[in-house]
């Protein structure tokens, strides 16, 4: 029993995490949008598309395997169809980056690009760690950081 509530107190916390719950809003706005653009290219793209093709009904075109008087069991290469799909793919793709570039360009326009802030570190000259800006000393190599030229304490080579 304990073993059961502590599951269900995991799957709480797994479940109100901000990461799960924005990823499961956007697979059911995901899901709706992919509605509105199949029925975009259902019914507005693909008659325009038929019309340039030789037959209006495209999506059904197949190379024929094997005759069958049941058209259900007639075996063929669905090219028709997969084309059809490859035109869905395109056009969704086409929308989403259309869409998402205005949203980014408008979010950006809003709320302004930000400046990359400043550094707070710098390179030991001697071993190439990043290190505070103020700092006298290499935390790694133990290298006096001076104007751009590492000095070892060691006996080491230095600023090189």
């Amino acid at each position: 029993m304990k073993r059961a509530m502590s599951f269900v107190s995991d799957f709480r916390t797994f479940a109100l995490k901000g990461n799960a719950l924005d990823l499961a809003v956007g697979v059911v706005i995901g899901g709706a949008f992919g509605k509105i653009v199949t029925a975009l290219v259902a019914d507005i793209v693909m008659p325009v598309v038929g019309l340039a093709l030789p037959s209006g009904n495209w999506r059904e075109a197949q190379h024929v395997l094997r005759t069958n008087p049941d058209p259900k069991l007639v075996v063929g290469i669905k090219y028709g169809d997969f084309l059809g799909s490859v035109v869905d793919f395109f056009v969704i793709a086409l929308v989403l980056f259309v869409v998402i570039s205005r949203l980014v360009a408008v979010a950006d326009q809003r709320f302004g690009k930000k400046a990359p802030a400043a550094s707070t570190t710098k390179a030991c000259t001697y071993c190439l760690e990043q290190v505070a800006l103020k700092a006298t000393r290499c935390k790694f190599c133990t290298s006096e950081l001076g104007e751009g030229v590492a000095s070892r304490t060691d006996g080491g080579p230095a600023g090189s």
